[in-house]
């Protein structure tokens, strides 16, 4: 699934609305992830804290009523996209570190950890580490031919 402009739009508009209830504070005592629960059907989406109260919520119309099988799998990209597009935001919210954003399914489901915030951890892109193996293998395999 190809993203309008439209759509990032509204993605990041639901970042920007949930970073603004956790506005920067060197004292924070809030402990939370921030869980992004997106509705297939109606194209909602939400965000809640640990406690499952909702933060926040947009809509994203491209979403409404999609029926693809591979949905979520196609949006994670695009979720982890907008988020990194605005971490000086997302890495300053008034929570304290670590804590992840993690997208779920309309039943609640963790499907994904989408972003880590924390000063040492880096989440990778699974679309980055596919056929990481491969590559890997076909490198030594090149490597030990020049040896």
């Amino acid at each position: 699934m190809k993203a309008t402009e439209q759509t990032l739009q509204q993605i990041e508009r639901t970042i920007r609305k949930t970073a603004d209830k956790f506005p920067a504070d060197p004292d924070t005592s809030i402990m939370t992830d921030i869980h992004v629960r997106v509705y297939q059907d109606s194209g909602e989406l939400i965000t809640f804290d640990d406690n499952d109260e909702e933060i926040t919520r947009g809509l994203v119309e491209q979403w409404i009523d999609n029926t693809d099988d591979d949905f979520y799998t196609a949006i994670r990209s695009i979720i982890r996209k907008c988020i990194e597009h605005q971490k000086a935001l997302v890495e300053n919210m008034g929570i304290m570190k670590p804590f992840t954003f993690v997208l779920e399914n309309d039943e609640k489901e963790p499907l994904e950890e989408l972003y880590i915030v924390d000063d040492d951890l880096v989440i990778i892109d699974s679309d980055m580490m596919q056929d990481l193996d491969k590559d890997l293998d076909d490198f030594l395999d090149n490597l030990l031919k020049d040896a």
